[in-house]
């Protein structure tokens, strides 16, 4: 079954970006990476509306998240094989087992510090894995 791709008035990566607004003074240590968790929107591109419960089970067991800083350390080390041809960047949208890291709120948005070894993929568009 294809992905169920989701009505999108507005790139939700810039939504993200809009909503978190300044993290400047937000420093993340070590390996750890920040991500701003993808709430998918209510709507689907072929009409569908989803339920009110299932839009908010997104906080709980959304697996997407856009990366929003990057530790120091994050995506270095010395094993050669754990990182071998890994390329996370900042704006990245990455997926990650709901249960890994520390879900946090910034600045009034859903996030979630995550140790870079719990990065298990990176896609394009975030509604192509539920």
């Amino acid at each position: 079954m294809p992905p169920r791709m989701m009505e999108h008035d507005t790139d939700p990566k810039l939504i993200l970006k809009e909503q978190i607004g300044n993290t400047d003074s937000f420093e993340i240590y070590n390996n750890q990476i920040l991500i701003a968790v993808y709430i998918r929107p209510q709507k689907t591109k072929t009409g569908i509306y989803l339920p009110d419960s299932i839009v908010a089970e997104d906080q709980f067991q959304s697996k997407v998240g856009l990366v929003l800083k990057k530790g120091p350390a994050a995506f270095e080390g010395d094993d050669s094989l754990w990182f071998k041809d890994m390329h996370i960047e900042l704006d990245d949208w990455i997926v990650f087992r709901p249960s890994d890291g520390w879900a946090i709120t910034v600045n009034g948005v859903l996030c979630r510090m995550l140790d870079d070894t719990s990065v298990r993929g990176k896609i394009d568009v975030p509604d192509k894995i539920w």
